[in-house]
Parts: structure tokens; sequence; C-alpha cells
């Protein structure tokens, strides 16, 4: 193989990935009372970071695994379950947070599942329906995404100075609400991107 073709071959990088944190999750889909749902996990109220949300079990990846080695790990952790009850049916799209994280997916199944959980990180463990994605539309609220610059900013060095057209954005925030549970955020995101996923390859 020549130097152009394996150029030709390579997969792309994300120019200024290297300044995002990176994280990973499996999204389970478990049957309950007959019916095909996904699991979610309500955080723990003592930890430092989002206690008492609702999320998928996932979390840092660590030095030298791959994101997939990380989804599994850290639902092992959270659920306390073993390698052979975790299948990975394949990847799941990718998330990028505005605000410097990419999240990498994976669905995938629990087998034999008993409700377990590490209470240290997990406050319960909810499931919800697939069919209730497949029927219930999101709420979806638009938040702004401004542009500020720091105080050194060389604006002599750009067109228009200090009065340059900087573009403006919006970040989508979606909204579920189940019973007593409310998904919202990236996980609501990643859940509705999940179920199109489920729908579109007719994994269920």
């Amino acid at each position: 193989m020549n130097r152009y073709e394996k150029f030709s071959t390579r997969s792309p990088g994300i120019i200024g990935g290297e300044h995002f944190r990176q994280y990973s999750v499996l999204i389970p889909l478990i049957p309950v009372s007959g019916r095909i749902s996904l699991l979610f996990e309500k955080r723990s109220g003592n930890l430092r970071h989002q206690p008492g949300e609702i999320c998928f079990p996932g979390g840092k990846q660590e030095h030298d695994e791959s994101y997939e080695q990380c989804a599994i790990r850290e639902t092992k952790e959270e659920l306390l379950v073993s390698s052979e009850q975790v299948e990975v049916f394949g990847p799941g799209d990718i998330y990028i947070s505005p605000f410097n994280q990419m999240l990498h997916s994976f669905v995938g199944t629990l087998h034999n599942y008993q409700n377990t959980f590490n209470t240290d990180e997990v406050q319960k463990v909810i499931t919800i329906p697939l069919d209730f994605f497949r029927d219930q539309k999101p709420e979806i609220y638009d938040s702004s995404i401004i542009n500020r610059p720091p105080e050194n900013f060389p604006y002599d060095s750009i067109p228009g100075g200090r009065q340059y057209p900087w573009k403006k954005g919006t970040h989508e925030v979606l909204f579920y609400r189940y019973e007593e549970t409310v998904l919202w955020g990236m996980t609501a995101q990643i859940a509705k991107s999940a179920v199109d996923l489920i729908d579109t390859y007719h994994l269920l």
C-alpha cells in the first residue's frame, strides 16, 4: 500500500478533539414485564458531579482502553454485573457537547440482570419502555451559545476588530417525561438517537 492509499483509508480525526473529555455509556435494552425497556440509573446524591441526575451506565475513559471497553467496565462497576452478562450489539452515535465533552454510546443488553447496583454510585435503577420513546416526541428547547473572546484577544489582527460579526449558535436541550422520571439534556439526546438506530437497523 503506497502512502496515498494509506491516507485514503484513514479514519478522520476530530480537529481539537484532544481538548475533549472522553466518556462512554452503554444503552442497555432489557425485558421488563414482557416489554423491551431502556435501563437508566439515578445517580447517587452523594456524588460530587451531577448527583441525582438520570443517566445511562458509563463514565470517563481510562488510559489504554477502547470506548467499548470503557462502557463495559463502567456498567460492570455500577450495576454489579459480570462480563458474561454484558452483550454489546454495536456502537451508537457519538454525542459532542458544546462544553468539551465527547460521549461514545453503545447499544446492548444485560443477560439475567437481577436489579443489582452499586449504592455508592447509583441511587436506583429506572426502566422505561422502548415504545414510549417511539410514541412520544421530546420537548425541545433552544439554548443560545455565545462566543466571548478573552480580554487579551488580538482584535487588531482580524477584519472588523471589536466589531467582528461573530457567529451565534444554539444547542438543543431535549426533555422526556415518563411518569415521575424526567430525562433531559445529554441523556435524552442519546436515548432518542439510540431508539432511532434500533428502528433503522431493526435490532428488535
